[in-house]
């Protein structure tokens, strides 16, 4: 049986009341958190570093106890799960942590030899990657970005139902970046969940269907990208145009009224224009406004 068929309606991830102070620490890394993440949904945890996030996901992966409040995965605590918990969950830390003295086949053999299920073939994991002509390199000799891509494809062995990413797309290049994000967003299309925590504000709001604002252990704000967006947008659109010289000018017109605006119009009838645009808040304006932070 597989573990999400025990509450296949209820949310894959439920979260009610928050909080972890670490040991000897004054002041609680996590503060009263509350959210739920459903079936098929890539959830993103935005904020900078020290706000809560790694913490937040280490209780929910299980490696953090002695929290207050309520966590249940698939309806259960999970530690409540026991071994089965990790043989549907998938976990890429941020960190490489591999055997640098095996191959990078050996290093997905082996852990995928502590799967008790069936578990996908490393060389076709390797090969999606983009690591097939390093399967026999010692990963001593991998760069941070291979490093990173060979963690991403050990946590797809066990073809996990609830995958649990830490910047999967720190350290790649724009083409091994795109390729990890054609692989979450076909895993959303099959139907398995992400909970991803990033920095990366251009990431999540490519791939998030829904993001959580994350500041000083608190979550301040929860929504799609695009509603976050839309709620702190500019109702303007900006016409950049050719003058009758030849210069590049721009103007800028109400978007309501926008289809009786006569000066709208001249602009569209009597010159070459260049660009279009809506005023449309970027997702790091929308954290700057709703926080009063930038991210590093």
């Amino acid at each position: 049986m597989r573990l999400d068929e025990t509450s296949e309606s209820g949310p894959v991830i439920s979260v009610r009341g928050l909080r972890f102070t670490y040991p000897k620490a004054n002041i609680p890394a996590v503060r009263g958190m509350d959210f739920e993440v459903g079936r098929g949904e890539i959830f993103g945890f935005l904020g900078p570093s020290g706000a809560g996030k790694s913490t937040t996901q280490r209780l929910l992966i299980g490696l953090l106890r002695g929290h207050e409040g309520d966590i249940a995965v698939w309806g259960r605590e999970p530690v409540a799960w026991g071994p089965d918990y990790f043989e549907r969950v998938g976990v890429s830390f941020e960190l490489p942590n591999h055997y640098p003295k095996l191959t990078a086949l050996e290093n997905l053999r082996f852990f995928a030899s502590l799967y008790g299920g069936e578990t996908r073939d490393p060389n076709e994991l390797l090969a999606a990657v983009g690591l097939a002509d390093a399967a026999s390199t010692r990963v001593g000799k991998f760069s941070k970005g291979m490093a990173m891509r060979l963690t991403f494809a050990r946590a797809l062995l066990n073809d996990p139902d609830l995958l649990f990413l830490d910047e999967p797309t720190s350290g790649l290049d724009p083409v091994n970046a795109r390729s990890v994000k054609d692989m979450i967003l076909d895993l959303r299309a099959r139907g398995r969940t992400v909970f991803l925590t990033t920095h990366d504000m251009a990431t999540a709001n490519e791939l998030c269907d829904r993001v959580a604002f994350v500041v000083d252990g608190q979550i301040v704000a929860l929504d799609a990208p695009a509603e976050l967006r839309i709620a702190r947008s500019r109702r303007v659109v900006r016409v950049g145009y050719r003058a009758s010289d030849g210069g590049l000018e721009a103007a800028e017109f109400p978007m309501d009224g926008l289809a009786d605006d006569g000066e709208f119009r001249a602009v569209l009838r009597n010159h070459h224009v260049e660009t279009i645009h809506s005023a449309e808040a970027s997702l790091d304006d929308v954290f700057v406004e709703v926080t009063g932070r930038r991210l590093q």
